[in-house]
């Protein structure tokens, strides 16, 4: 996609887009470029949207397959004494290929329904998932899956036998931290926040370059 927001050049969007990359907030931009924060607070908003549509493309042409952790989390909301499943946070599903990619979705309840669509569609059949006991992943094997599950009960995140979703819960960690320095995200624009938090877990490596890529920016 080619950026063809307002009059600014190229050269003065890339700033921006090199402030977006190291995690400045808008307001550290608009200082740092000298741009109005509202302009720099549009085009953060038009990045994040590419952004969204490329983790989608990503995730819609080439699935998961090999070694894959799944996993559900919760975002936001207040507990009112609380926890885990159930609470009024927003849920969001994640799976994620070891030594590979993270993807994720909101979802209106950590349910099978939910769930397990999202897995038949994304993940390869004779793939290896390792779940927690949770019961929206009973029955994985019958759609030709080898499934281990993980006894949180007994050790945590991981098994004797070498069974784990450590990957998957390092990026929940990632991604509420990160999500934490906004003092708070409306509910309309927490999609955007949760796949940047997913493309900056991704491509981590070449972050800049990649966005230069996605966006097409000349």
């Amino acid at each position: 996609m080619r950026i063809k927001y307002s009059k600014l050049s190229p050269y003065r969007v890339k700033k921006i887009l090199r402030c977006f990359s190291e995690d400045l907030t808008a307001t550290q931009t608009a200082r740092l470029t000298g741009i109005n924060r509202n302009t720099v607070n549009r085009y953060y908003r038009l990045f994040r949207e590419r952004i969204a549509a490329y983790e989608e493309q990503q995730a819609q042409q080439h699935g998961f397959t090999g070694e894959i952790e799944l996993d559900e989390s919760y975002f936001g909301g207040k507990n009112r004494g609380r926890r885990g499943r159930g609470t009024a946070k927003i849920p969001v599903f994640g799976l994620l290929r070891r030594n590979g990619r993270v993807y994720t979705q909101i979802l209106k309840n950590a349910t099978a329904a939910q769930i397990r669509p999202i897995i038949r569609k994304l993940v390869k059949p004779s793939s290896r998932l390792y779940t927690d006991k949770w019961r929206a992943y009973d029955g994985l094997v019958l759609n030709g899956y080898e499934h281990h599950r993980i006894d949180h009960d007994q050790g945590g995140y991981s098994d004797c036998r070498g069974g784990h979703i450590n990957g998957i819960e390092s990026f929940w960690s990632f991604a509420k931290r990160r999500l934490l320095r906004f003092n708070g995200i409306r509910a309309q624009d927490f999609y955007w926040h949760l796949k940047e938090c997913e493309f900056r877990f991704n491509e981590r490596a070449h972050l800049y370059q990649k966005l230069v890529s996605i966006l097409t920016i000349s």
